[in-house]
């Protein structure tokens, strides 16, 4: 039987002219290459959850002395307040560890022509990656966030802050979970316009950290909005909007810039 010798650069162009590959099987590879990011995220989480459980049965405890002695433990407050500090960055440590090498380790090492000569486009390819891994992460975040609500709570009833406070607004469900995604879409996007993965996650902070200060410093006081539930739902839906542009635009420098 003779070979079929392609000329330089025809096998990929074939490839993307070929069948295209269904979306299960591009969330199949997906799940292949990114597993232990997969099972690592939650397991993190899983276990800062359980820490947040135990703490949190401990707070209520506590809370119902305040109640009846009025003296509510300042460990307790001081626990509280280091674990919304940790809240604060960990969309963006998300991004970094999870988002940044998605992509960019592929274009280090080479192994995504491998996958492009698959007969996977590589626009479908990027965005079946970043689907799967982008709606994953943030429906995880939104989940332990949900639990840091319950966690938190005492402290709210007790007056020692509240949710319109911008460090507890940033921490509740829908909002955490829309900036898990929004770094996320960050860190991948970064990781494909710079082809390394420690430039990608150096960029990922600088520009999380400068979104989030616009956003706390100017942007929440020009909703066209008002009231906690409108607020939490619009800042949701533009961070969602931003998602979705970044992923555009990493679909389209993967056509670009990974030739």
């Amino acid at each position: 039987m003779t070979a079929l010798i392609l000329p330089p650069g025809a096998g990929a162009d074939t490839a993307e002219r070929s069948s295209p590959v269904p979306w299960h099987g591009m969330l199949w590879v997906t799940w292949r290459q990114q597993r232990a990011t997969l099972v690592s995220v939650p397991v993190v989480l899983a276990a800062a959850a359980v820490l947040l459980v135990i703490a949190g049965v401990r707070v209520r405890a506590d809370y119902g002395n305040l109640i009846l002695r009025g003296d509510f433990n300042n460990g307790d407050w001081a626990f509280a307040q280091a674990m919304d500090f940790l809240m604060q960055v960990a969309p963006v440590l998300i991004g970094i560890f999870a988002g940044a090498p998605v992509l960019a380790r592929e274009l280090e090492s080479g192994t995504f022509r491998y996958a492009w000569t698959q007969g996977l486009r590589r626009e479908r390819w990027v965005i079946a990656k970043l689907a799967l891994l982008g709606a994953f992460s943030a429906v995880l975040a939104g989940v332990f966030g949900e639990v840091f609500a319950w966690f938190f709570q005492p402290f709210i009833s007790a007056g020692d802050t509240s949710v319109t406070n911008g460090l507890v607004f940033d921490t509740r469900p829908v909002v955490f979970g829309a900036w898990a995604l929004a770094a996320f879409m960050i860190a991948a996007c970064s990781g494909m316009l710079l082809r390394r993965t420690l430039p990608a996650m150096a960029v990922t902070l600088g520009v999380y950290l400068g979104l989030s200060l616009l956003t706390g410093s100017f942007l929440r006081g020009h909703y066209p909005v008002s009231g906690f539930w409108p607020a939490q739902s619009f800042e949701c839906a533009w961070l969602v909007v931003l998602s979705a542009a970044l992923i555009v635009v990493t679909a389209r420098l993967a056509r670009r810039r990974a030739a």
